[in-house]
């Protein structure tokens, strides 16, 4: 059992825990969570003996193994396998010990404890962790000089998990991996036998591991039972007893409400809708969860839109090389229009990101035609958009290179959003942490007013709020999206629709991500063909003429919801309206509650509010009367 008894750590001047108590018993799986910032890391740094506590006792078993995930690869010459297994320290004092011994004594002693540690079935569970990984057969004797910071990454994971240990400590273990890697690492640390303490702001795959939660906020620690959905639950109802919260609460909501109601109808027609409506509907639940986020901001839109967007016509993607093009998907046909929701989904290596850098324009095509539509306007988050970041500016001056018109006032509410208020947008983002610049990253698309949004793994770096916040920008986007994620929760309640990118071929997947992941265990006995889950040879005719229909079928509600776009556009700015109408009358009224207003010397002040009120009430009425004939207009065209 791991102890915290009344803790205090301080680095610098920050305080980072104060007076904080914890219980973890044998065999927990819990998840840590907290803002970046609130001293997450610095908890695992002593854990693992690299600092000290400033006041009270820590208390960890002494005969405890610890594993923790490294942040940092040296380049080196090992290969990625002998990396992998080397995490298995004695292991390799035993390889040593048997290859240095001196005499048949030495040696049978060294063999023995290589049977009893089963080290002959060490290699063989390294290239199982790292093919789980995502690592091919070939990649396993690539030196691990030859792998980019991300891949790297993940043979630090995989030197942890092979670390034989009781307590394992792993640092955003989902950050570099795909969905399918994620999803093969959630099955494996729920059979993982000793204490798990990890960080994630990947609430589904907390949802799939963790059996508690530990919350770090305010310099306490604070444990919830079950996994995150239940510690959203619980916070809920602690937050929702405090009336200075209340109101807040309320007003989301009603924007969630607002949100369901205008999906509800579609709702039924596919499992990926199905999911998100159900998503949608378990927002409300926990929204008091979260009506304290410091995040909130939206994708601004360009007011033109074409359809479609953006064409490939038997295009072949791939990369020129010298002897011969690579071409890794052949003959692509697709058709980007306003509306499209779509979520990219298929195995590491299959072509994901190709597709992306193809359509954005950062490689060419090697056959085949790329047509633009004539207001399109890409927004483009690339997988390693941080690097290309200038550390050595502002936000504000990022901003403003980008839009040199654009007033002083603007950047900075624009920016306020994002999390980065008063001088923190004037600050050189250098220092800042890899979450603040994948906010910045993120704030420099949305600034650009896109129509066509491709985001590839958006959520890398990104704590839980600013990810509730990113779902709720994108559900409120009007144009098109591509979205690449391992974020489950983002995708289910952002996209409509699934893209599979696989066997050399981009096409639609009918199915939700529960059949994906189905689909993955399967992907072995399926020829290229077979990319619907429920689909068998003796239903192929059948399937392709569904396919067809869906097809025409999204064509039609893509334009449908072009067509209405400027009704929708009035309807939000008459809910817009609305709003500051009834703030108005809500302030009129307080004034009105006022006793002394009633008082012979303030018959003036008096009549002037009652006019206010009877004023605003009449505004109100109109635009709310101009607010019902454009919803019934939407639901008489749906």
């Amino acid at each position: 059992m791991i102890e915290f008894n009344q803790v205090s750590l301080q680095r610098g001047t920050q305080t980072l825990l104060k007076n904080a108590s914890l219980r973890i018993h044998d065999g927990q799986k819990l998840a840590l969570i907290g803002p970046n910032g609130a001293g997450k890391s610095s908890l695992f740094a002593l854990l693992n003996a690299e600092l000290t506590v400033d006041g009270g006792d820590l208390e960890v078993p002494g005969k405890w193994r610890i594993s923790h995930m490294a942040q940092e690869v040296v380049a080196s010459e090992r290969s990625a396998l002998d990396y992998a297994i080397d995490g298995d320290k004695p292991y390799r004092t035993i390889e040593a010990g048997i290859a240095n011994a001196t005499d048949d004594n030495q040696l049978t002693l060294w063999l023995d404890r290589m049977d009893q540690h089963k080290g002959y079935e060490v290699p063989v569970k390294a290239e199982q962790l790292l093919h789980g990984l995502g690592f091919s057969q070939t990649d396993l004797q690539r030196a691990v000089k030859d792998f980019s910071g991300g891949w790297r990454i993940r043979l630090n994971l995989a030197q942890a998990l092979m670390m034989p240990s009781d307590l394992l400590l792993l640092d955003e273990p989902t950050n570099h991996l795909d969905l399918e890697a994620t999803l093969w690492l959630e099955g494996y640390l729920r059979k993982y036998p000793g204490t798990l303490l990890f960080i994630s702001h990947d609430r589904d795959f907390i949802d799939g591991v963790a059996d508690h939660i530990v919350h770090l906020h305010e310099q306490k620690l604070t444990l919830y039972p079950g996994n995150y959905s239940a510690y959203e639950r619980l916070r809920a109802e602690k937050l929702a007893q405090q009336q200075t919260l209340f109101e807040k609460q309320q007003t989301r909501v009603e924007e969630i409400e607002k949100f369901v109601a205008r999906f509800r109808a579609k709702a039924s027609k596919a499992k990926q809708a199905q999911s998100r409506l159900k998503e949608l509907q378990r927002m409300e639940l926990i929204a008091p969860a979260h009506v304290d986020s410091p995040f909130r901001f939206e994708f601004p839109c360009h007011e033109q839109m074409s359809s479609p967007l953006l064409t490939l016509k038997q295009a072949d993607l791939g990369y020129h090389q010298p002897s011969s093009d690579r071409i890794l998907l052949p003959g692509v046909n697709l058709s980007i229009v306003p509306g499209h929701r779509i979520g990219l989904l298929g195995p590491n290596g299959a072509g994901k990101s190709t597709l992306l850098k193809t359509l954005c324009e950062e490689i060419p095509l090697l056959n085949g035609e790329r047509t633009r539509g004539e207001h399109l306007h890409i927004g483009y988050f690339a997988q390693h958009q941080l690097e290309s970041l200038d550390t050595s500016a502002s936000g504000m001056l990022i901003l403003q290179r980008l839009k040199p018109k654009a007033s002083e006032q603007s950047i900075r509410n624009f920016l306020g959003g994002f999390g980065f208020h008063g001088e923190r947008a004037l600050e050189v983002i250098e220092p800042f942490s890899g979450g603040e610049k994948a906010r910045m990253a993120l704030a420099c698309v949305a600034w650009m007013k896109p129509n066509l949004l491709i985001l590839d793994e958006p959520t890398n770096h990104l704590d839980i709020e600013m990810r509730e916040a990113l779902t709720l920008a994108l559900q409120n986007f009007p144009g098109a999206i591509l979205i690449v994620s391992h974020d489950r929760h983002l995708l289910k309640a952002s996209v409509d629709e699934y893209w599979l990118v696989d066997h050399g071929k981009v096409q639609e997947f009918d199915g939700d991500l529960d059949d994906y992941h189905q689909y993955l265990n399967n992907r072995g006995q399926w020829g290229a063909a077979h990319v619907d889950p429920g689909s068998t040879d003796g239903h192929s005719a059948n399937a392709t003429t569904n396919a067809v229909d869906r097809k025409e079928q999204k064509r039609l509600d893509a334009e449908r919801r072009q067509r209405l776009a400027p009704l929708r556009k009035q309807q939000q700015a008459a809910e817009k309206q609305m709003e500051k109408l009834q703030g108005l009358l809500n302030a009129v009224e307080e004034k009105l509650a006022d006793s002394s207003l009633y008082e012979d010397a303030r018959k003036d002040d008096l009549k002037q509010r009652l006019a206010e009120q009877a004023d605003t009430k009449a505004k109100l009425e109109d635009i709310e009367m101009v607010w019902m004939e454009l919803t019934e207009q939407l639901e008489s065209s749906d």
